[in-house]
Order: C-alpha cells, then sequence, then structure tokens
C-alpha cells in the first residue's frame, strides 16, 4: 500500500545516510524500523515503576533508624541486599 509521510527535515536526513551507509533502501530501513516499534515490549519508567508497586523492604526486627531518616543509599542498599542474598541462593554458593 502506498502512502506519505511527512518527515523532519533532520530526521529524514537522518534515515536517507543511515540507509546509505548499511546500503539499503530509505524504504527498508523505515519498514524495519516500523515494524521493530511495533513489536518492542513497552519500556516501563522506573519511576512510574514505583508508583504502580512500591518496593518492600524485607525486615528481621525493629530497624537500627526509622525509614523516614534513612537516606537513599540507605535504602537502596535495603533493596539490593534482597537481591544479593537471592542471587548468591539461585546460584548455589550458599
Amino acid at each position: 500500500m502506498r502512502t506519505s509521510l511527512d518527515f523532519p527535515d533532520a530526521l529524514f536526513k537522518h534515515l536517507k545516510t543511515r540507509a546509505a551507509q548499511e546500503g539499503r533502501t530509505l524504504r527498508d530501513l523505515v519498514i524495519e524500523l516500523v515494524e521493530r516499534g511495533l513489536t518492542a515490549r513497552e519500556v516501563v519508567d522506573p519511576q512510574k515503576r514505583f508508583l504502580a508497586r512500591p518496593p518492600v523492604i524485607p525486615s528481621q526486627g525493629p530497624m537500627a533508624l526509622p525509614v523516614s531518616q534513612m537516606t537513599n543509599a540507605d535504602l537502596y542498599a535495603l533493596i539490593n541486599e534482597e537481591d544479593d542474598e537471592r542471587t548468591i541462593q539461585l546460584l548455589g554458593r550458599r
């Protein structure tokens, strides 16, 4: 099917240059990129991921500091600690 598309000049130049560098037609390159875009999995913004599912921080009892007094680095260390333990168990090193 034929259609017309209006590309911004800079994008068109970029596509044309890339097609030439790869030794292919502009048509083939655009078709491949559109198909790839349509089949790509949706990328989730990490900030939105935490809005949908807040991280769970495992606890073995009272924490040394209340969560409200922890820095971001402290919280990330707690979250990653569980991931590190799970990785060690999966690798059978425990």
